[in-house]
């Protein structure tokens, strides 16, 4: 793993569905951290002005040479566009890395959320040591990424590999927001736990009840990814894995149970290490990378 240089100021931008994060580095140390939540309505002019500030303050109190965005929602890498956002308004084919280009100075790179999550446990978190590595960001949306040898991410042909949030697992279930029905991410999301139960996941996820019912479509999705992947460690971030062991425990018994009776792919679930800041350090990497 490459260590950033110490003196390298970077900003780390994580843009997700409910709240918006960034933290200024020196090197890998972080000086600085900002979190605010999302004022959907607001829609995406709301968000630009509020880290367009924060930036700004950081540019002149601690100067800046780099900056990566871990994006909440599908990204063009290859054209280093956000390609949209499902849960904020405004964000369709909008050109994020030019438009706070004027605001620090410097040309951001950017990738969607589970990437850069994905890439911020490979290299300071839970995934160190395990390749390959499938990070699941378990949150207000459900995003996958995937670290391969070499501590490379797979981003697929287009930009879209990892996007296991809207892979079907009830045909007849409820539609989504993406306009399918019973997508992993309709079923297992903190959106929808919230608007389905009127509670929030944190809440819900101290019920043994409703854990065990909820396990069952959780670890629907991960077999998909144990299945085509074998992934030397699954790791989940965001703000559900915050239930621990009260969610883990019950995750991998049923996961085990579902995994085909041949397969002998392991199953190495852990939580994120890096908590709410997976992100940020995957976002750190990528500046450090370059979109190249």
């Amino acid at each position: 793993m490459n260590t950033p240089a110490s003196n390298v100021r970077t900003l780390a931008i994580d843009i997700g569905g409910s709240k918006f994060t960034l933290a200024i580095f020196d090197g890998d140390r972080m000086l600085e951290r900002e979190s605010q939540a999302t004022d959907r309505a607001g829609g995406r002019d709301w968000m630009l002005d509020r880290i367009g500030g924060v930036a700004s303050t950081w540019k002149k109190r601690h100067g800046m040479e780099r900056c990566g965005i871990g994006f909440g929602g599908p990204v063009d890498f290859q054209r280093q566009r956000v390609a949209l956002s499902t849960h904020v308004a405004g964000w369709s084919d909008f050109d994020l890395p030019g438009y706070l280009k004027d605001v620090c100075g410097v040309l951001p790179v950017i990738d969607n959320d589970a990437n850069a999550g994905a890439l911020g446990e490979a290299l300071y978190g839970a995934g160190r040591g395990y390749r390959p590595l499938f990070y699941l960001t378990l949150s207000t949306g459900i995003g996958g990424g995937i670290v391969t040898e070499g501590d490379r991410i797979y981003r697929g042909a287009d930009s879209y590999a990892g996007e296991i949030g809207h892979i079907t697992l009830r045909p007849d279930g409820p539609e989504c927001l993406c306009g399918s029905r019973g997508c992993f991410e309709r079923m297992c999301s903190g959106l929808w736990l919230e608007r389905d139960h009127a509670r929030p996941a944190q809440a819900l996820l101290q019920e043994a009840g409703f854990v065990e019912r909820y396990v069952v479509d959780l670890a629907g999705g991960l077999k998909i990814a144990v299945m085509l992947l074998n992934p030397a460690r699954i790791v989940i971030g965001g703000g559900i894995a915050k239930a621990g062991a009260a969610l883990f425990d019950p995750l991998r018994a049923e996961l085990r149970r579902q995994i085909t009776d041949w397969s002998r792919a392991r199953i190495d679930v852990v939580p994120a290490a890096l908590g709410d800041d997976s992100v940020l350090y995957g976002a750190l990497a990528l500046a450090e990378r370059g979109a190249g």
